[in-house]
């Protein structure tokens, strides 16, 4: 089988073509960074308009590249949600439209499955049962998962995710967005300089996370300390040492839990290579293994959404022709393939 995938679910349009013999075939992505810049985050109308204009021109690009016609196409998968419903709509628009003319089943893709499901277009993809670690500008969480849909959200967020920590704080220290990769390549010129960063409900049971309380603990520090480049390095490495022992206290603990010794980390912070040296050095430790997607696939991408897609149109789940999206959608919702 061979499906298109579709990513719109925020910023970035991705495209792919997947084969489940060949693998991935081709993948296309726009990134809206400079479109939004002058805005410092994401604007939802603007986002929704790029898509508009980007998304065909990226569909015929990856099938060109995958060598690939509308007849070679068995199926088409586009991100449902969650995201800004906006930019999930046109993904969901186009995509139901080209499957119903073309006469190809569709399928709407969880985004977070997506991501969880993004180490499996590696050749070292991890086998069922594992733990998930999904972190990204909207969403950290925990999941048990045994198997494509068999999740079980252990622990997420309270307040700001990870990666909305990271892009608050880089703004607090005046760094342009997107901030969290120019706060992580800033912390990597700091040294220890004896700041005590808290590190959030790491004191008390349970898995959820909170990161709003460390952002303010860094706004005050900020406003103490001398404006010098040195002192903000400094600054962004303890917040970021911070967030890094936080994911990897929290990770530890759900692996006690479920007994499990395979650890997959996904989405966009995923790429932090502080958060890859530490939580590796911890599964050498434990004697078990750490599973990341390669980096260009931490961020949103249509591969794997074309690859979750596809999982799914086998299984033989379609999506009816009403057009849907949905910008808030429990992943253990799912239906187990």
């Amino acid at each position: 089988m061979r499906v298109l995938g579709i990513e719109t679910s925020c910023d970035e349009t991705g495209i792919a073509v997947f084969d489940d013999e060949q693998g991935l075939l081709s993948h296309a992505l726009y990134s809206q960074v400079k479109l939004h810049a002058d805005y410092g985050g994401v604007v939802p109308e603007l986002a929704s308009r790029d898509h508009v204009r980007k998304i065909v021109p990226l569909i015929k690009q990856a099938l060109k590249d995958a060598n690939s016609t509308v007849d070679d196409i068995d199926g088409i998968a586009f991100t449902k949600g969650p995201g800004l419903i906006g930019a999930l709509l046109v993904g969901a628009c186009v995509g139901r439209s080209l499957a119903y003319s073309w006469g190809k089943p569709a399928i709407g893709v969880h985004h977070m499955e997506g991501h969880l499901l993004a180490p499996m277009l590696e050749d070292d993809a991890p086998a069922f049962p594992f733990l998930a670690l999904l972190v990204s500008g909207g969403h950290s969480m925990l999941v048990k998962v045994d198997g494509i849909g068999q999740y079980e959200v252990l622990g997420e967020s309270v307040d700001d995710a990870a990666g909305e920590a990271f892009d608050k704080t880089a703004k607090l220290m005046g760094l342009d967005y997107p901030g969290g990769p120019r706060l992580a390549k800033l912390a990597s010129k700091g040294v220890e300089a004896g700041y005590k960063f808290p590190r959030p409900m790491t004191d008390k049971p349970g898995l959820n996370f909170s990161f709003s309380g460390l952002k303010t603990f860094t706004a005050n520090t900020i406003a103490a300390e001398p404006d010098d480049e040195q002192t903000r390095a400094n600054i962004a490495r303890a917040f970021e040492e911070a967030v890094v022992d936080t994911l990897a206290i929290k990770c530890k603990r759900a692996l006690k839990q479920t007994g499990y010794n395979r650890l997959v980390v996904a989405g966009g912070v995923s790429a932090n290579s502080r958060l890859r040296e530490n939580l590796a050095e911890m599964m050498q430790q434990l004697n078990g293994e750490v599973f990341y997607p390669r980096g260009e696939f931490c961020t949103d991408n249509g591969a794997m959404i074309a690859y979750a897609g596809l999982q799914r149109l086998k299984a033989g789940q379609t999506e009816n022709l009403e057009v849907q999206g949905q910008p808030r959608w429990p992943l253990d919702t799912l239906e187990a393939v």
